[in-house]
């Protein structure tokens, strides 16, 4: 049972109740407002791929259907497995009740997800081997997705059942990096056994989830300090009386602590399916989503300026390399990109050949919006490997203004942002219902988490400036890194952020839940490696004996 598996020395005692019987009309309105948000995802696909003349098959859809399913069902149990994180501290501070927490948390946790960017959601995708991208629709594609999503929500039940704050950045991080290696040890060797995972990618997402605790822990210890220097009321670093409320004031700073949480969870959190599922409808409907067909045609004259203006950067440093055909310039820009080696004259010659192809396509059908279906995927996979080859030439900033001077490190990111606005873009509808799942699912199986954030972390309970604390801190930590695009895990910001807080307040931690937090923290990636690499190749296997 969850409870053997952390076990307390020194537990706080918690006159909190979070067992409340549900009433039958809010099950009955839980299940109608999920199954009508499949249901408006269903309509929003049926009506897009009709918009451009490519309805699905029956078969197809159904398809479609079931890998939707699955993500969304990746994100419903990512609600229910962090929203502890958010409404712990106002639960056991008795800010608010259980219940009202939990919708409260929800609530915010869909406006998260509406109003956020997509950037951390194509950095996860960027993770991903470049053939996989290129082939989405592949039996490969489709053989990663399945087994990246199931492996996560396999280890995030398995430690929501444990009752472990286990991260599910991790998981998904960890079942993205299982399935690349995966990847790489079945394609023999190729190209140096450069098929596998982007490494340059994942080095930058690991340390940021690295780093993130050690920000939480450490912040939320200093911050508690320069509270109770700079806030000087004893009521603030008091424990909750038996079943009172705190005064209003700090009842007011603790909510909002917990919404900024929740806002700040969705906004991360939520992205993180939205770029998979992106890569699905890529796959089953590229007519309707490879392109961002929802780009006005009067944004044409400004993509063929900017790739006139990037001609004359290329044509520069191409130092005089032969030109080649449109397909081997692909090949030449997907090289570059696995070996992350873009700084040669062949491929700013390639890049020159494959921005001309994209103008001419532009030129030949007016806007992105009128690209017939034969070929809109051969556009995508053109767009997507000069955008993505230009991301590497120009991610150092500084060197970029050395390598292209005369302002051509600001032409070349002019063309970078048109080639992402017509790639790389997420649908209101994607959104909305990726919303409704992680804001669903935090309604929900919250109860064992909130357990051990509430009460098996410090050896005595939570006064309401660690809570506060905590909070602030790691709400400040995923608002930052959503602005920077990089995934950060919710689960261990907030953990850390406890624990600071009773460090700092010299309470103590209880070390055995510590010890298991971090073992989870610990195993996580090896374990979402070896379930999703296990899962993608016996799903690949599958699908090539059907003729996949």
């Amino acid at each position: 049972m969850a409870s053997s598996t952390l076990a307390t020395e020194d537990r706080p005692k918690s006159h909190i109740k979070l067992d409340h019987k549900i009433h039958p009309l809010a099950t009955i309105l839980f299940a109608g407002v999920l199954a009508a948000g499949l249901l408006f995802a269903g309509y929003n696909i049926f009506n897009d791929t009709a918009h451009v003349g490519e309805p699905l098959a029956i078969g197809a859809f159904l398809f479609l259907g079931l890998a939707l399913l699955i993500a969304l069902g990746f994100e419903f149990v990512n609600g229910f497995h962090d929203t502890a994180n958010a409404v712990a501290t106002v639960i056991y501070t008795n800010s608010l009740a259980p219940v009202v927490a939990v919708i409260w948390s929800g609530c915010w946790n869909f406006i998260g997800v509406i109003v956020s960017t997509g950037a951390v959601a194509y950095s996860i995708i960027t993770l991903l081997p470049v053939d996989l991208i290129l082939h989405v629709g592949s039996a490969g594609g489709y053989a990663m997705i399945f087994a990246l999503l199931i492996a996560a929500v396999v280890w995030n039940l398995g430690t929501w059942w444990l009752g472990l704050p286990n991260s599910s950045s991790h998981a998904l991080i960890g079942s993205i990096l299982g399935v690349g290696l995966a990847n790489q040890l079945m394609a023999a060797g190729g190209a140096g056994g450069t098929s596998g995972v982007e490494w340059s990618q994942a080095q930058s997402v690991l340390l940021t989830l690295l780093v993130s605790p050690i920000i939480g822990f450490l912040g939320a210890m200093v911050l508690l300090w320069v509270m109770k220097r700079v806030i000087p009321d004893p009521k603030l670093y008091e424990e909750p009386q038996g079943d009172t409320p705190p005064p209003w004031h700090i009842r007011s700073l603790l909510i909002f602590t917990c919404t900024a949480v929740s806002f700040a969870h969705g906004g991360n959190d939520g992205q993180k399916g939205m770029g998979l599922i992106m890569l699905i409808l890529i796959g089953v409907a590229p007519t309707a989503y490879a392109l961002n067909r929802t780009m006005p045609d009067s944004s044409t004259p400004a993509f063929i300026q900017a790739v006139s203006d990037a001609h004359t950067v290329f044509v520069g440093h191409a130092a005089g390399a032969p030109a080649v055909t449109p397909q081997a310039a692909s090949q030449v820009l997907t090289t570059a990109l696995k070996t992350h080696q873009a700084e040669k004259p062949e491929v700013y010659a390639a890049l020159d050949q494959v921005s001309g192809d994209i103008t001419q396509e532009l030129k030949n059908y007016g806007a992105i919006a009128h690209v017939p279906a034969a070929a809109t995927r051969n556009l995508r996979n053109q767009m997507y490997l000069v955008y993505d080859t230009l991301r590497l030439l120009t991610k150092d900033k500084e060197k970029a203004k050395n390598d292209f001077p005369n302002g051509g490190d600001k032409k070349l990111k002019t063309y970078q942002d048109l080639l992402e606005k017509g790639t790389r873009y997420i649908p209101t509808w994607v959104k909305i219902s990726v919303a409704l799942a992680l804001g669903l699912g935090t309604m929900v199986g919250w109860k064992r988490i909130v357990v051990t954030v509430g009460e098996k972390i410090g050896k005595t309970h939570l006064t309401y400036g660690m809570g506060a604390a905590a909070e602030l801190m790691a709400a400040s930590t995923i608002l930052l890194a959503q602005f920077k695009g990089m995934p950060v895990s919710t689960t261990h910001i907030l953990s850390s952020g406890v624990a600071g807080a009773m460090a700092g307040n010299g309470s103590g931690v209880q070390v055995s839940t510590v010890r298991n937090i971090a073992l989870a923290w610990v195993t996580t990636l090896p374990a979402a490696m070896a379930i999703a690499g296990l899962l993608y190749v016996i799903f690949l296997q599958i699908a090539r004996a059907f003729g996949g």
